[in-house]
């Protein structure tokens, strides 16, 4: 089986940003504003952040706009070379966003939440780099948008990955303990961790960090 990547979310400073390059992470999380859930940044902070991660660490910038012209101030403000789209787009919108952001990647999120989800994946996958399955609840009177700490069902995930031609990250409730067996079942390109390696301050744990990473290295 070949590595999984891994991508840790959620960072609040450039020590955690550090700590987490030095521990293995292939990819860090920026949120930005959010209507609910915990780890959203300031913009200015987020594009001091990804100016001091260093090549070939991604830089993903966490964004809830869902207009395309928001999304470019957005990229523009921050400046990661990874977009995560954690709400729907409208598909033209990934057009203009290819045309004003050239070389920027987009990763589309899906909400895993029945077999629905399925469908709404392939259809993302026309359009986006690759794909990010995690937990949410977009259609919750206040969207719930990642960092929910909840796994969802892994064998709609497995069957995303088989449907699909491009890369997917799976997320959602993923902790040292149950990322082997979420990566043998899925069978994703990379994970995706947030709350999973964090203490009850939030803040980034290094124990847990290394332990989620070194279970990482042993499914795989």
């Amino acid at each position: 089986m070949r590595r999984t990547r891994i991508k840790i979310c959620c960072m609040q400073s450039e020590e955690e940003a550090r700590l987490a390059i030095a521990a293995g992470a292939d990819a860090l999380g920026l949120v930005g504003m959010m209507p609910s859930g915990p780890g959203p940044i300031d913009d200015a902070l987020i594009a001091a952040i990804a100016a001091r991660v260093p090549p070939p660490v991604a830089t993903f910038l966490l964004t809830s706009e869902t207009e395309g012209e928001a999304i470019v101030a957005h990229a523009r403000r921050c400046r990661t070379n990874t977009l995560q789209l954690v709400d729907r787009v409208e598909p033209a919108d990934y057009f203009r966003l290819r045309t004003a952001l050239p070389g920027i990647k987009l990763v589309q999120v899906v909400h895993v939440g029945g077999e629905e989800a399925v469908a709404e994946a392939v259809a993302a996958a026309a359009h986006a780099d690759a794909l990010l399955l995690d937990s949410g609840q977009p259609h919750a009177k206040i969207k719930i948008l990642g960092g929910t700490g909840r796994p969802h069902d892994w064998a709609i995930s497995r069957e995303i990955v088989a449907r699909v031609a491009c890369p997917v990250f799976l997320a959602g409730g993923l902790q040292a303990d149950n990322v082997a067996r979420a990566i043998q079942t899925v069978r994703p390109f990379g994970v995706d961790v947030c709350t999973g390696v964090r203490r009850a301050d939030y803040s980034l744990d290094p124990v847990k960090l290394e332990a989620f990473v070194a279970a990482v290295a042993a499914a795989t």
